[in-house]
């Protein structure tokens, strides 16, 4: 019995080729300054959500976050992460924020 190998990618290498993906964007369109983005404080990274792809800054620290790693996953699906529109999240906007929401109280509760 053979043992298939999966072809998804380790969570590490999945995380970097996002920070890169989204810190190549940037530069194209100019608005970096010091190889950092003018308007990414540092420890977000910015990220695109719904039909109208309306742009979100966001912390590091959700990257390792079970439900927003779930979004990843989604994205990974929808759309791969070797392409030039940028960190895509394939959900309405409505939905990100109140998914943001709960994360975000979520985690103050433990602070």
């Amino acid at each position: 019995m053979a043992i298939r190998k999966s072809n998804k990618i380790s969570q590490p290498a999945v995380i970097k080729q996002i920070i890169r993906t989204c810190s190549s964007l940037g530069k194209k369109n100019g608005s970096y300054v010091g190889g950092l983005p003018v308007d990414v404080p540092k420890g977000h990274f910015a990220v695109y959500v719904g039909e109208n792809r309306a742009r979100y800054i966001v912390p590091l620290s959700l990257l390792s976050h079970p439900q927003f790693q779930c979004l990843l996953q989604c994205a990974e699906e929808e759309f791969g992460f070797d392409h030039e529109m940028g960190l895509t999240i394939p959900c309405e906007e409505v939905v990100f924020r109140s998914l943001m929401s709960v994360i975000v109280r979520s985690r103050s509760m433990f602070d």
